[in-house]
């Protein structure tokens, strides 16, 4: 006991376990610690920790770690090409003239957010099943109009996603399994529909994209043949894109490939100089690329029995949803959208934004986007925080997914693999979230992307798909 008034005279070096408040005043005194971010299983949720002990036990054990390492052997042996593209009414599954594509799970016209409102209103203009944008809402909830989640038809659609039977998709073929993925052509950056705008200014780049981007790529494709966007996925990191929200050598790869097509096409020589100064508008372009080839590497690894592999996250700016291999189809587990936090455009608030939303969180649960950050310092000028945090949070990642893709590598991590097949139990037993990198879009119809930021799934996600695996498997 008399050595205790010693302990007080020595310099501490602090561990913090769970509460980061200790942490904060501990450094606002100047004294050293050091933060462990733990929190109990399942965060303390009791039906979480029972669903848990159920599938940690030996028999059903070996049987999700055996199905585990097939799905995220197929993730890694996919290799995605671009092989096409078209009109959605002609190549995407259950396509008609009155459906309309949104991001994220199912949700009906009342509840859409307003930057979904937005761009479903606008396509309706655009489609010519509205006359205004008045009448347009009026069309959207009187029930003519076919509204499903673009997953649910072997789609991905950047922010609000609404894709319609005019728009040109990506073709993309995963030759390893022989599916396919399909997604629209960025708008580049400026007032777009997937941000919620709708002007005319919106609708008459909609009609060039149709009349003309679409169909000079889709020539150039029929003599290009293939793309093999794995390979060019991997150049793209090394250059320093993380492939969500930083696209610069992503596009510039993808140009490249498509540029000595395009020349040979039979448009005019305006037409093709159209083409090449709207690809230079943004670095962009490819952002939905990447998006397609993540879709069709994750669906070969979906409805593989007994597996514990996320096979989707995303989001509709209400609802964020999951979908888990082990419990095949179109179930969706989901919670609600949380507000994304990063850097806002000038003029704007935290207040103006709307929640989280858009498929492009596909990106993450392939590997790449916030999981890669490590790869692309710089996107820290767009998404906020610091050059430690982004490398922090490609090694972090590596704690809730099952393997590392040896095809895909983060330079700054000596050539690592990229963290691969986020596991539910492993969300669930730890509490740490997947992080994803994402643009702001208004709160309301009209306006746009007003910032960008980080954010990360409700934890509700993960506890709904634990409890109903449990209860899926519970005979083992």
């Amino acid at each position: 006991m008399m050595a205790s008034p010693q302990l007080f005279k020595e310099k501490l070096s602090v561990i913090n376990v769970g509460i980061e408040m200790f942490r904060d005043d501990l450094q606002e005194q100047q004294v050293p610690v050091t933060h462990l971010n733990w929190m109990p299983p399942g965060r303390g949720n009791v039906d979480i920790i029972r669903a848990l002990d159920q599938v940690e036990q030996s028999a059903l054990g070996e049987k999700i770690a055996k199905a585990n390492a097939q799905a995220v052997e197929r993730i890694i042996q996919s290799q995605p090409v671009l092989i096409g593209f078209d009109q959605a009414i002609n190549v995407v599954p259950g396509m008609t003239r009155t459906t309309i594509l949104h991001s994220g799970p199912p949700i009906t016209w009342e509840r859409m957010c307003g930057a979904m409102k937005g761009a479903v209103t606008g396509a309706l203009v655009f489609e010519g099943l509205a006359k205004d944008l008045a009448d347009a809402e009026r069309v959207a909830a009187s029930g003519a109009i076919t509204f499903s989640p673009c997953h649910e038809h072997d789609c991905v659609g950047s922010m609000a996603g609404v894709t319609s039977a005019s728009m040109y998709m990506h073709i993309v073929e995963n030759k390893t399994y022989g599916n396919r993925a399909y997604t629209n052509l960025s708008e580049q950056m400026a007032k777009i529909l997937r941000m919620g705008a709708n002007d005319e200014s919106v609708i008459t780049r909609l009609n060039w994209m149709r009349d003309t981007l679409g169909p000079i790529l889709r020539d150039a494709m029929k003599l290009a043949k293939e793309i093999d966007l794995r390979l060019m996925l991997a150049q793209a990191l090394h250059m320093g894109d993380e492939c969500h929200n930083r696209n610069n050598a992503g596009t510039v790869l993808l140009i490249q490939a498509l540029t000595p097509y395009i020349i040979q096409t039979d448009f005019t020589t305006q037409q093709k100089k159209e083409v090449f100064e709207f690809v230079a508008s943004s670095d962009y372009f490819s952002g939905p690329t990447w998006m397609a080839m993540c879709k069709a590497a994750m669906d070969s690894a979906h409805g593989i029995e007994y597996s514990t592999i996320v096979t989707t996250m995303a989001r509709n700016g209400v609802d964020f949803g999951i979908r888990i291999s082990g419990i095949p189809g179109n179930v969706w587990f989901t919670g609600p959208s949380q507000q994304v936090i990063g850097p806002m455009f000038a003029g704007y608030k935290p207040k103006d934004s709307g929640l989280d939303i858009g498929d492009s969180a596909i990106t993450e649960t392939y590997g790449i986007g916030g999981f890669a950050m490590a790869t692309a310092p710089a996107i820290v000028a767009l998404v906020g925080g610091t050059v430690d945090e982004a490398i922090d949070f490609s090694r972090q990642m590596a704690e809730i997914t099952t393997a590392q893709n040896p095809n895909v590598t983060i330079p700054l991590l000596e050539f690592q693999g990229i963290a691969t097949g986020i596991d539910l139990i492993k969300v669930a037993q730890s509490g740490i979230l997947p992080v994803i990198n994402t643009a702001i879009a208004h709160k309301d119809a009209g306006i746009g992307m007003i910032g960008a930021g980080i954010v990360y799934p409700p934890f509700e996600c993960f506890e709904q798909a634990i409890v109903a695996y449990a209860q899926r498997y519970r005979h083992g």
